[in-house]
């Protein structure tokens, strides 16, 4: 293993592959200074055939599982719309595949003017229907501001989850039995064991103690409803860039050629809400950066240096202008009040009631609703074993996304 001297020389230990240090939650090192990560990865590339003939064969069998399944409806899958690179690229290719895609497009009001149109360009070029959901605005303001008083990382957890049941909820109005998700493990890695933890109970117990709104435009997964869908419903969630071979740069060079998209900035960055999230909550109350996924991903794959990377990740996000005041009037924070939770101990959840146990308990279970796609593998991986509960800011759990959020 060739090591780098601009960045090896630091004090703390990195993966001698790609840029994953000892503060990530759950990680390991090999004799070669490899870490599990990158190991993971590696498995899932062959499991899948990520790229390669195997891969191929494998989507292409599904695609006529899919094809089957469809026939005489008016569509024959979703895909989940955001307005960003992944799902705007993803239904052009449903199209290309010769699938009929309806797309669904969770709204939870803080969405930016560049999403908005994105979705508009490309589905309009491609003829494409588009269903939406929009949450009440003072309702899902509601929610982010309980987790922000409850202190803890996951302050978009009821976004993620709330896409994932609203597209099970399409799925099963229209009949529909696939769901293609635009997550690229390759290209965008897998978030740490440990981090990113939400679910249906964790949600319900945050807005109980901090919230002031009922909840009635929200779309709620409870174990239930996640286990009826799966079992009973039987909507199968498939993420083709996990058989195929994809470049999110040549795809954003794509979507901008032929429909006018345009890039906002940084990886999920196409919501307000988002964009806080990434550039200023997560970094200044738990010290923690996301873009090490994102940056790691790009070293394994070589398209950048894990010299030039790990200056990336420590250079400081951008911060749109206005964001932090934006944030605070919106949600009904002063100045003040906003500096003092920004500035309090950080928690995490681990301090709240959730599913996790029986997660855990179901592990057999959902390793077989895995295996047949009925939930993500991811869901399984991250989700049904004990994981190592986060004990200082730097490894408080973060999230990766609507992508990998299939679950309660």
């Amino acid at each position: 293993m060739l090591l780098d001297p601009d960045i090896d020389k630091v004090s703390i230990r990195i993966c001698s592959r790609c840029i994953y240090d000892e503060r990530v939650s759950s990680i390991h090192f090999d004799n070669d200074g490899v870490c599990n990560y990158c190991h993971q990865t590696d498995r899932l590339v062959e499991q899948y055939g990520t790229g390669a003939n195997k891969g191929i064969a494998i989507f292409d069998n599904i695609l006529a599982d899919i094809r089957r399944a469809g026939r005489g409806k008016q569509y024959d899958c979703l895909v989940g719309v955001s307005g960003g690179t992944d799902s705007s690229y993803l239904v052009y290719m449903a199209k290309q595949w010769g699938l009929r895609p309806l797309a669904v497009h969770y709204d939870n009001t803080w969405n930016s003017a560049i999403a908005t149109i994105n979705i508009h360009h490309v589905l309009h070029g491609l003829d494409v229907d588009l269903y939406t959901h929009v949450v009440a605005n003072k309702e899902a303001d509601d929610l982010f501001r309980a987790f922000f008083l409850a202190g803890v990382a996951e302050i978009e957890a009821a976004t993620d989850l709330g896409y994932a049941y609203l597209l099970r909820q399409v799925a099963a109005k229209y009949s529909i039995r696939y769901i293609l998700e635009g997550h690229s493990f390759v290209e965008e890695g897998i978030t740490p064991l440990g981090r990113n933890y939400f679910d249906g109970r964790y949600i319900q117990a945050i807005h109980q103690r901090f919230g002031r709104r009922p909840l009635q435009t929200y779309p709620l997964m409870t174990f239930a409803r996640f286990l009826r869908s799966a079992i009973w419903t039987r909507v199968k969630f498939i993420r083709p860039l996990w058989y195929l071979k994809y470049s999110k740069q040549e795809a954003q060079q794509f979507l901008s050629r032929q429909f006018g998209w345009k890039y906002y900035g940084g990886h999920h960055l196409e919501n307000r809400m988002t964009a806080f999230y990434h550039s200023v909550y997560l970094p200044q109350k738990f010290h923690t950066d996301m873009r090490n996924n994102t940056l790691s991903a790009q070293v394994r794959n070589g398209v950048i240096s894990r010299s030039e990377a790990w200056s990336r990740y420590n250079t400081p996000p951008l911060i749109e202008d206005e964001l932090v005041n934006y944030f605070q009037k919106r949600l009904g924070f002063s100045a003040a009040q906003y500096t003092e939770i920004m500035q309090s101990p950080p928690k995490n959840w681990t301090q709240y009631p959730t599913y996790k146990q029986r997660f855990e308990r179901c592990r057999p279970l959902f390793y077989l609703l895995a295996k047949a796609n009925l939930v993500p593998m991811s869901f399984y991986l991250k989700y049904c074993f004990p994981s190592q509960a986060p004990t200082t800011p730097s490894s408080i759990p973060t999230r990766t996304g609507p992508n990998d959020s299939t679950q309660p």
